[in-house]
């Protein structure tokens, strides 16, 4: 397993990663072929990682021996003045790949990078009933900060976030 910085040549690589992502749970914001609707045009998606790498967010992949992106980490920092200490966190790793140490290792290097560029502050969202990630989010030393009730609505059910952040120290 390879985890990188992702490029511009990854993008369709990267798409359809999301797009199987979407199919295997229900635990990202899109629903199986809703993404597929709303991003015909790779371009979109292009000119986000390269936004991300320019602006100086993290966006990591893991890639398998086959050449195929597996999971990545999406660390957006804040981009006003009163707001670029914090970092906000999207993860997804494919279901075959997962409790594989991917997890773990992305959030090593989020703490790494999140040093290097002074960011003291990191929070990410996770659907209370995804009992593996909030594990895997308090290991990493996330605590919950409280409940964003009803905040999505998956399968036709309302369900609650639990909104988690971490300070480095």
């Amino acid at each position: 397993m390879v985890i990188r910085t992702v490029t511009a040549a990854d993008t369709e690589n990267f798409f359809r990663m999301m797009c199987l992502l979407d199919e295997e749970t229900d635990y990202m914001m899109y629903e199986p072929g809703e993404r597929e609707e709303k991003t015909k045009d790779l371009n979109r998606l292009r000119a986000n990682i390269d936004a991300a790498v320019n602006c100086g967010d993290l966006l990591l992949v893991a890639e398998n021996d086959g050449g195929d992106i597996v999971g990545y980490i999406w660390a957006e920092r804040g981009s006003l003045n009163r707001v670029r200490h914090t970092a906000y966190i999207v993860v997804g790793i494919r279901q075959a790949y997962r409790r594989q140490g991917i997890g773990s290792e992305f959030f090593r290097r989020l703490d790494e990078w999140a040093r290097e560029n002074c960011i003291i502050r990191l929070e990410l969202t996770v659907e209370c009933v995804n009992s593996d990630a909030v594990r895997l989010y308090e290991k990493q030393g996330f605590v919950i900060e409280g409940t964003r009730k009803s905040s999505m609505r998956v399968n036709s059910e309302f369900v609650d976030e639990y909104y988690m952040a971490k300070i480095l120290n």
